[in-house]
């Protein structure tokens, strides 16, 4: 019970913190310069420039009504409700007197507001939940089709790029491309990027001495498999482990030392889900 209480409470920290780092780009940079930002974020500033007498925070709200009956649907209901705490954190603090940014070169405002949005959206994904927006289709994409959640966002962006180059001005709508490249690019980084793994190959004929080494020093699992050389036809053993990018160069050294001849192949990975290796957040 006291562990269920800290997860919960540990969750709901990491939405306020990142609802308000959102909030502070769009009160504090955002609507003082004018720009379109993405997403249902987007629609709802585009709708506040043209009514300012609505609150944003209401906007944003009835907005992602929609998605949310997706996301009951479509989604796991302990996912559900943390967003639902997220929307009304984030709808919340955009109400806040939050300061202003006095920034006069926009291209710096707009990498500004980026930085923030994305590492404010970057930590509400840490957590349990979302902030709602397009969080929700991101995260129904990731589960099923493995697509970043910063690619998603961007691409659906395009068609909010082209209604604010005609209802506003292309300049307008060149400062949110910039916003929302390095929104997506934070996003990525903060929610995967910092815990990237590398999955590498090893084809080596001393491959009984390299997978014990893998396992004691490093202490990581090897997978072997079988097979056998294209050219030569002799069969061999490939070594296939997951290491993180610190973990990355002692392994090489490991093959190196014991055999300078392998042939090692090293990989990104999108997403890795499993014991003590994983940093895929569980939603």
């Amino acid at each position: 019970m006291k562990n269920m209480l800290k997860d919960i409470l540990h969750n709901l920290v990491l939405m306020c913190i990142g609802s308000v780092i959102c909030a502070v780009a769009i009160k504090g940079i955002l609507i003082p310069n004018q720009f379109i930002s993405g997403g249902i974020t987007g629609l709802a500033l585009i709708v506040y420039y043209i009514f300012p007498f609505l609150p944003i925070g209401v906007i944003y709200f009835i907005m992602n009504i929609p998605l949310y009956v997706l996301g009951w649907l479509s989604i796991g209901r302990r996912f559900f409700w943390y967003s639902l705490v997220g929307l009304v954190a984030f709808s919340s603090a955009v109400t806040l007197p939050l300061p202003v940014f006095q920034i006069q070169d926009k291209i710096l405002a707009a990498l500004l507001a980026g930085i923030l949005t994305g590492g404010g959206s970057g930590i509400i994904l840490r957590s349990r939940g979302s902030a709602g927006g397009l969080d929700i289709l991101s995260i129904m994409l990731l589960k099923r089709y493995s697509i970043r959640l910063g690619t998603t966002i961007l691409a659906f962006n395009a068609g909010l790029l082209f209604f604010a180059a005609f209802r506003f001005s292309l300049e307008s709508a060149l400062y949110a491309l910039v916003y929302m490249f390095v929104t997506s690019q934070v996003l990525n980084v903060v929610v995967t990027g910092l815990s990237q793994r590398k999955a590498v190959m090893i084809i080596s004929t001393r491959w009984a001495d390299i997978n014990r080494q893998i396992i004691d020093k490093i202490q990581r699992g090897v997978t072997i498999v079988r097979g056998r050389g294209g050219f030569t036809g002799q069969e061999t053993h490939i070594l296939y482990s997951v290491v993180t990018f610190r973990e990355l160069s002692r392994l090489k050294e490991i093959v190196r030392q014991t055999d300078p001849g392998a042939f090692v192949v090293v990989s990104e990975t999108l997403e890795v889900m499993g014991h003590r290796i994983g940093n895929q957040p569980h939603w």
